[in-house]
């Protein structure tokens, strides 16, 4: 009896860890870091930097094709670019109220907002997240959501800031800028300068954590709804994860142009 009831026990162990691995290979799989895919020069080379590249490369080839194509007539598709780029060149003018202002930071206000739209809008492209690689005896997609990377959002977020600060130093000159922050005027002068300072630098966490957390999030939810609703929820939440995306690209930008 003593010998049944050990192998019974035996099996059941081994139906129980069967099923244990079988649910975690076809569980969820989410990973908040990055994935290699490979090496380039010893430097490890992701799955986002590779979307990061394939987003530059549709920039640069939009922007040749349109260049090449622009006419003193304008088609229709002409004609629809410049009404957007006319409306937020006038915007940016209203903020900034002045027009030299907004000749100058303009294309970086506008680069970083097509950047993030399409990166954003990238992840849901039929097909792209079928594309697998095999690397290190794992296999992981070869591109993934650019801004799901807290290291891409921190990026974006230093040079937004380097901007901002920069811009600030020339708008006011280096000394009666940064004596906003640092004086010794007055005893309450010197805590709200530091107040101020810690507030400006605090944008590093605030810019960069809010692209990561909303990207991220839909990422996840979307891998989620697909596990356990496979034919029905996932494709209207695609759709609006792409708005979402758009509203993160219009705000980042936005901040930046405010700030």
């Amino acid at each position: 009896m003593s010998e049944k009831i050990a192998t019974l026990t035996a099996t059941t162990t081994e139906i129980a860890n069967i099923t244990t691995e079988t649910s975690h290979e076809s569980g969820i799989h989410v990973s908040l870091s990055a994935e290699k895919v490979g090496e380039l020069w010893g430097l490890p080379i992701t799955n986002t930097l590779v979307t990061s590249w394939a987003v530059m490369a549709i920039l640069i080839l939009l922007s040749v094709i349109i260049s090449r194509n622009v006419s003193l007539i304008p088609g229709r598709l002409q004609t629809a670019l410049e009404m957007a780029f006319g409306f937020a060149y006038d915007y940016i003018e209203s903020i900034l109220g002045s027009r030299d202002l907004a000749r100058r930071f303009f294309p970086i206000l506008a680069t970083t907002f097509l950047f993030i739209w399409i990166a954003n809008a990238l992840e849901f492209t039929p097909g792209i997240g079928s594309i697998i690689v095999s690397y290190g005896g794992e296999t992981v997609p070869l591109f993934r959501s650019v801004n799901s990377d807290l290291n891409m959002t921190l990026a974006l977020t230093l040079i937004a800031v380097f901007v901002i600060e920069f811009s600030g130093m020339l708008a006011l000159g280096f000394f009666r800028y940064w004596n906003k922050f640092f004086t010794l005027k007055s005893p309450i002068a010197s805590v709200v300068g530091i107040i101020e300072f810690v507030s400006e630098m605090a944008r590093v966490i605030s810019f960069s954590f809010r692209l990561f957390g909303n990207i991220f999030a839909g990422e996840v939810l979307i891998a989620v709804v697909a596990f356990f609703v496979p034919y029905v929820l996932p494709v209207p939440l695609m759709a609006f994860e792409m708005f979402v995306g758009v509203v993160q690209a219009a705000i980042f930008t936005l901040l930046m142009l405010f700030f």
